[in-house]
């Protein structure tokens, strides 16, 4: 895959692929592929995918709550980190979404993913915001019968204006 990116809303037609690049991450919590395709259909205006020659190779889920973008994940392909893709997803997706309202942008980041939090300070300084990190689920949140989950700290950036 040699194209350029092409970033767009997703459609149901890329859930299964969002699946794949999430599970082949390593690193997210995996979802079932049925939550995939939901969230492509029911949440498809709070996300995006980016595609080289029409193949999915990342995406961005999240869902609104008021003010607020939540971001559920972000994967980019094997073939396609260290491209700044992640952030241009990120850039994108909260385009379109301040100029519906949105002013600021929270995620959950195990304190122990530092690329992640790298992405989302990146992203505050690309919008010359602040970024405030609180704890918000512990490992003992998690149910025990899934194994071992780290705590989730809540990252809040903002306030986020149009650009």
């Amino acid at each position: 895959m040699s194209g350029k990116h092409l970033i767009e809303t997703p459609t149901k037609a890329d859930g299964a692929a969002l699946w794949r690049i999430a599970r082949d991450s390593k690193k997210l919590d995996l979802n079932t592929p049925y939550a995939y395709l939901l969230w492509c259909h029911d949440f498809a205006d709070t996300s995006v995918v980016a595609k080289v020659d029409g193949v999915p190779v990342g995406f961005v889920i999240g869902y609104r709550k008021q003010d607020t973008g939540f971001v559920w994940q972000v994967a980019v392909d094997a073939s396609q980190r260290g491209k700044g893709l992640a952030g241009a997803l990120l850039d994108e997706l909260f385009s379109r979404l301040t100029a519906q309202g949105v002013r600021y942008l929270e995620t959950t980041i195990t304190p122990d993913n530092e690329a992640s939090i790298r992405l989302f300070a990146s992203f505050a300084k690309r919008w010359d915001t602040t970024v405030e990190r609180q704890d918000l689920f512990s490992a003992t949140d998690f149910p025990a019968e899934e194994g071992t989950h780290e705590q989730e700290d809540l990252y809040r950036i903002g306030p986020l204006s149009s650009q």
